[in-house]
Order: structure tokens, then C-alpha cells, then sequence
């Protein structure tokens, strides 16, 4: 009983304690996004240079408070950001809010079949590289890991394209759905702005397929960038698991060495690969940039290279400070499902 109480009392104040962590973590995110984009220059200038007069200029700045001081304008864009508030696009007049959810949706539909790539490519072959330890198949797989992370995510899209889209004519490559299905995936109410789950909402097969056909080489550019990751971590975790004392009694009982692995061992590898996820979603997100350009896939990263090439460093720094808060939560999610997989996180 007093095992239970102290086992309970220690994640309880672990979560706290995380959880506090965080609060400080996305201040600094938030202040370092806010005067590194001050830092670049006036953004109602860099977006309107040549094209407003000096006293429209002027207006706009006024109106958006940037004529106030530093400070005063760092003050206000804290406080709007703990309400929810990210600011507007100056080149769309579109809240920063509404384009997280529209396009928003688009990266999380991305990054979910990413991860499916990434966690069916780099688990089995994990598994495949720590049993074959320092052999062909095991040389071969690490070099497959050091390479799937080391190749530009751009290159790799457009090689993919270049041989699956346009040359082979399997898959399609650009763009979320099919021109004439995309407007009739828009309209299904309620529309959660994720193709995948409109498709079914709207009821045609056809259409779900679809769907997958246009999500298939983004995912598979994007998983692979964190399924060597993947790959490297369940190998290293395997041979050390494999190398402790519950395994060593298991084999000393006689079973088989598959069913050691498999039963024995290879459910306590993969704790680390759960805490290290959420470590490889700012990966995902920082890769979603170049996959969504790449395949002109209208999430987060395609809007944000939309904007820079725009000079709106408001709608910049806005996406940029909903990304950064993203990446911190997530990252205490994780560290909580991991705390309640492995007791040992706690402590």
C-alpha cells in the first residue's frame, strides 16, 4: 500500500512539475519568435514597400500598433497569444487563428501518415537490424537509417515525383485530392478541413481513395525522415534489452530466440522510441515546410513558405509562435505517456 501511495504521489508531482515547465518554455519561444521577427525590420514596410504610399504605410503601422514602443507592442502580443490570439496575415487580412485550423489541419492529416510510415518503417527494421547484429542485413540497415535522415526532404520528394508521379504515372503528385473532388470535400458539413475524414463523412470510396493516392508520397518523404531515427533507437534499445538479466533467464529456460525477442524484449525497447516522438515532431514540422512546397500541399509549412516569400512577418511570426506552442505540449504529452509506461521517468 505504501508503494502504491509513493508510486502515485511521485507521477503526480512529476506531471506537475512538468507541466509548470512548460509554461516558461513557451514564454521563451514566444519572446524569441516576437524580436527575432522585430529584429528583421518594420513588417507593414517589408510587406508594402513599393506598393502603399508613405502616409498609407503609416496608417496601417498605426492601426496595428507598431508605431507604439518595443515593450508596449511585446506586452500586447503576450497577452493576445495567452488568449489565443496569433494576430492577422497583412497580405490576406486572415487571423493567424483561422489559417492554423484550415491549414493546420492539412500539416496534422500529413504528420499523422508520416508517423505511420515512419513507425512501420523503422520498428520492423529495428527489430531486423538488432537481431542480425554486425551483419549484412544490419550494416545495410544502418546505412539505410544514416541516409533516410541525411537526405534533404526536398531532393527525396522530388525524386519520388520524379519517378512515381511523372515517370511510372502511379500516384499523383501535387496537391491534397483531385482538382474536381477537392471543392466537394470542402463542403461536407461539419468539415474538419482533414481530407481523409471529409472523404468518409461525404460517403464515396472513391474519394477516400483519392485521398490516400495524393497523401501517399508526401507521407512516405516526410516518414522517412524520422523512421531512421526510428530504425537506429529500437536497434541500440533491442541489444541492450537483449543483453539483460530476465532475457538471459528466458533463454536459459529454453525459448526460442524469436519468441525472446519478440515477447521478452522488444516491448521495453520501445519505451525510448515513445519519449524520443515527441523529440522528432519539431523534426516533422520543420520537414513539413520543404515536403509541402515540394508537393504543394496546403498546410502550415506551405502557407509559411507562402509568407516569407510575401514578406508578411506578421503571418510568419504568428504561425511560427502556434508551432512552437504546439511543439512544447505535445512534447508534455509525450513526456506524460511516457512517465506512465516506464515508472523509472518518474524519479
Amino acid at each position: 500500500m505504501a508503494t502504491t501511495k509513493s508510486s502515485s504521489g511521485s507521477l503526480r508531482t512529476y506531471l506537475i512539475t512538468r507541466l509548470l515547465l512548460v509554461i516558461p518554455m513557451v514564454w521563451i519561444l514566444v519572446t524569441v519568435v516576437f524580436f527575432t521577427v522585430r529584429g528583421i525590420g518594420d513588417p507593414i514596410k517589408s510587406a508594402f514597400a513599393g506598393h502603399l504610399s508613405d502616409a498609407e504605410i503609416a496608417k496601417r503601422e498605426h492601426a496595428a500598433g507598431l508605431d507604439k514602443p518595443l515593450l508596449e507592442q511585446y506586452w500586447h502580443y503576450i497577452t493576445s497569444v495567452a488568449h489565443g490570439n496569433f494576430g492577422k496575415a497583412l497580405t490576406e487580412n486572415t487571423p493567424i487563428s483561422h489559417i492554423l485550423i484550415v491549414n493546420g489541419a492539412a500539416t496534422l492529416e500529413l504528420s499523422f501518415w508520416a508517423v505511420i510510415v515512419a513507425l512501420a518503417v523503422g520498428i520492423p527494421l529495428g527489430r531486423v537490424a538488432a537481431r542480425y547484429r554486425d551483419r549484412l542485413p544490419d550494416v545495410g540497415l544502418r546505412l539505410f537509417a544514416v541516409l533516410a535522415y541525411a537526405v534533404p526532404v526536398f531532393f527525396l520528394g522530388l525524386l519520388l515525383k520524379l519517378l512515381f508521379a511523372i515517370k511510372l504515372g502511379w500516384l499523383p503528385a501535387n496537391g491534397r485530392a483531385g482538382g474536381q473532388i477537392e471543392p466537394l470535400l470542402n463542403s461536407v458539413s461539419p468539415n474538419t478541413h482533414i481530407y481523409a475524414i471529409n472523404a468518409i463523412l461525404y460517403g464515396d470510396p472513391s474519394y477516400f481513395w483519392d485521398v490516400i493516392k495524393h497523401a501517399v508520397l508526401p507521407a512516405i518523404t516526410l516518414g522517412l525522415l524520422v523512421a531512421g531515427v526510428f530504425l537506429r533507437l529500437v536497434r541500440v534499445n533491442l541489444l541492450q534489452t537483449l543483453r539483460s538479466d530476465y532475457v538471459e533467464a528466458a533463454r536459459a529456460r529454453g525459448v526460442h530466440e524469436g519468441r525472446v525477442v519478440r515477447k521478452h524484449a522488444f516491448r521495453n525497447a520501445l519505451i525510448p522510441v515513445v519519449t524520443v516522438m515527441g523529440l522528432q515532431i519539431a523534426a516533422l514540422l520543420g520537414g513539413a515546410v520543404l515536403t509541402e512546397t515540394t508537393f504543394e500541399w496546403q498546410g502550415l509549412g506551405y502557407k509559411l513558405a507562402y509568407f516569407l516569400n510575401r514578406r508578411d512577418f506578421v503571418a510568419v511570426q504568428g504561425i511560427v509562435t502556434a508551432a512552437a506552442v504546439i511543439v512544447a505540449l505535445i512534447s508534455f504529452v509525450i513526456d506524460v505517456i511516457a512517465a506512465l509506461i516506464d515508472p523509472r521517468v518518474r524519479y
